[in-house]
């Protein structure tokens, strides 16, 4: 794990104003803020209340929730230090000063954040490598080919596979239950505020997969991840 962790760390290369409190009136599917109902309504999300058909599947979702909590701030971090990467990169005209920025910066963020992915369970690297994609609209694959060459992207897959975890996972919501699963816990973490929402950048609506899904078997989906 601590292989994949590396790669991780390779690609994640630099580092309404006021907080409104949000609730659900779960049975309805009604939006509600500050104990007033709201009419004049953005796009927001209907989070219909949670239903579990026994103590199992409640205890299995529950457990993917406290991994899916561990690994999306990994992702946002990757999201928000390749955006300022690019920014800064545009700015640096010769390509020998580029790969030396990379490198540092890959360097800085060895030093703060690989003590704390290498806690991550095989579970969460596999959470985190499709919350990249859905992050930034890249797979890990792919960041690690434009960051550090095709070559290089090849040979950290092929250790991944060690592990069985694929730097080309894709996140796809729309026909895939697990990921479907993953955004269902993340809207409802963006809403009970225990995550900080960041947008997708990959073209999904999550409110019309919800009644795609809306008899999908929690335990039987995590079994087969």
């Amino acid at each position: 794990m601590n292989k994949i962790i590396i790669l991780l760390l390779l690609i994640t290369v630099t580092v309404f104003s006021q907080k409104r409190k949000k609730e659900i009136i779960t049975d309805e599917l009604i939006l509600i803020e500050n104990d007033s109902i709201i009419f004049d309504l953005e796009i927001v999300n209907l989070l219909k209340k949670l239903q579990f058909n026994n103590k199992k599947e409640r205890r299995y979702y529950y457990w993917y929730w406290k991994k899916v909590h561990k690994a999306y701030p990994f992702a946002t971090l990757t999201a928000t230090t390749l955006k300022e990467v690019d920014k800064n990169l545009v700015k640096i005209k010769e390509k020998r000063k580029k790969k030396k920025y990379i490198r540092k910066a890959q360097k800085l963020l060895n030093k703060e954040f690989k003590e704390k992915l290498k806690k991550l369970t095989k579970t969460e690297g596999k959470i985190l490598i499709r919350l990249i994609h859905r992050q930034t609209g890249l797979t890990a694959f792919n960041l690690i080919k434009k960051y550090r060459s095709g070559w290089k992207a090849f040979w950290y897959n092929s250790t991944a596979n060690i592990f069985k975890l694929s730097l080309k996972k894709e996140y796809r919501p729309k026909d895939k239950a697990l990921d479907f699963l993953v955004e269902d816990i993340l809207q409802r973490a963006f809403v009970k505020e225990t995550l900080k929402e960041s947008k997708s950048k990959l073209d999904f609506d999550y409110n019309s997969l919800v009644f795609k899904y809306k008899n999908i078997d929690i335990v039987k989906v995590i079994d087969e991840r």
